[in-house]
């Protein structure tokens, strides 16, 4: 068994189309497919069903690809380490980063690159936190920025980041005048623009609603963190954001900023990258970068603070 085999079938399994995975692994179709069935041949097993096209793997295959992948990962995070001995770190970090975190996780990576420069970072955007774990222990990705829930997958390993609390974004048109504090019932009143529901932060939002007996009907839903700035800056919309969000946004100076209590809602982020030993080089380096990081201080700072003895209220799934 060689591992240009094991490459072969993992893309394989992963286009779902023999001619595509070949074009993915820059070898001819011909070639792929006869490694393929050596690997068949020397395991003793049939793999891949197929007639003249890819139809799926066997009980079999699907087992295999379990340890193709691990075995892969294995393979990289080995040559990785022989390259951190010699150069420092190098290669590529895959990170996954859930939606609110995509305009925060720049800092992270900043430290992470000025770190080891020689280190380059792809960054996946968008996923949900439950998509995040599973790329980690399938070894998709490398590290991820994401929700930290109680009771976690004990196969990851997470560095907590910052916590999450939620403001109120809106133009003076909407709030003349500019309170300490508001309220969830307040923010019902006003024309919303806010993520769609499978968003874990809008997740949190619903909940606090809900905590009041509000049932929020927002008049605009987007999946798209830029076009949610976008409808923020018409002035038109206000917006419920995780606080985090402040430092990296440029509000103009009739722009309002309000946190919002009764409750004070929260979340936990988190950097993850899988527990497994001896695992990722480059995922190994991320997660002790975060570990120095001190960005809730940075959130934090120039916001008004929640009045005294306003009750918080963690994210529940």
């Amino acid at each position: 068994m060689r591992f240009r085999q094991l490459e072969y079938f993992v893309a394989v399994a992963r286009e779902r189309h023999f001619a595509r995975a070949a074009a993915a692994c820059h070898v001819s179709q011909p070639a792929l497919s006869a490694a393929i069935s050596r690997l068949e041949h020397e395991l003793n097993v049939s793999l891949i069903n197929r007639d003249h096209a890819f139809e799926g793997l066997t009980p079999e295959g699907e087992r295999l690809v379990i340890w193709a992948k691990r075995i892969l990962a294995e393979q990289d995070a080995f040559k990785a380490e022989v390259q951190a001995v010699q150069s420092g770190v190098t290669g590529v970090l895959r990170l996954g980063v859930v939606p609110s975190a995509s305009t925060t996780v720049a800092l992270a990576v900043a430290a992470f690159c000025a770190a080891h420069p020689l280190a380059r970072v792809q960054i996946t955007s968008g996923l949900s936190a439950v998509e995040i774990a599973r790329r980690l222990r399938s070894f998709e990705l490398d590290a991820g920025v994401t929700y930290l829930d109680d009771g976690d997958d004990p196969r990851l390993f997470f560095v907590p980041l910052y916590e999450e609390r939620y403001v109120l974004i809106a133009s003076a048109e909407l709030i003349p005048d500019i309170p300490a504090t508001m309220t969830w019932l307040e923010a019902s009143q006003l024309p919303l623009a806010v993520l769609t529901t499978e968003m874990r932060s809008r997740q949190v939002i619903d909940d606090a609603f809900s905590r009041n007996q509000i049932h929020m009907v927002p008049q605009v839903e987007t999946d798209s963190i830029a076009s949610l700035h976008a409808h923020m800056k018409t002035g038109r919309w206000a917006s419920i954001v995780p606080h985090s969000w402040v430092q990296t946004i440029t509000p103009s100076s009739r722009t309002r900023i309000v946190p919002l209590v009764d409750p004070v809602a929260t979340a936990r982020v988190a950097a993850a990258i899988s527990a497994a030993s001896p695992g990722s080089v480059t995922a190994r380096a991320f997660a002790a970068v975060a570990a120095r990081l001190s960005l809730g201080e940075l959130f934090d700072r120039g916001l008004p603070p929640v009045a005294p003895g306003a009750p918080a209220t963690p994210m529940t799934d």
